[in-house]
């Protein structure tokens, strides 16, 4: 059963998959906290051990890099979305009848 995984078993599995995907176009959609919610696309440019890290296209050309840790991926603050097809990569959410 999906549930029955450990926390540090799926983050371990989000790092897996992400540095899988390294070099790979992503949106990322972050949830700021005080209803501030930040949807960027841009590439995926390395899966460290306890984050990774984004780099995505600015104003007039510029680029910036973002990190984001697998755990924000594990609770839904960040969302991470093939940038081809718009899919959505992790839904770890649990339903509250669990």
């Amino acid at each position: 059963m999906e549930n029955d995984i450990p926390p540090v078993n799926r983050i371990d599995e989000i790092r897996d998959e992400l540095s899988g995907l390294e070099g790979k176009r992503l949106r990322v959609k972050a949830n700021m906290g005080r209803s501030r919610i930040i949807e960027r696309t841009g590439t995926l440019v390395h899966a460290h051990p306890s984050l990774f890290v984004v780099e995505v296209e600015e104003r007039r050309g510029r680029t910036a890099r973002q990190s984001y840790q697998y755990v924000d991926v594990l609770t839904g603050t960040v969302e991470l979305y093939d940038a081809e097809t718009g899919e959505r990569l992790f839904d770890f959410i649990e339903s509250a009848s669990d």
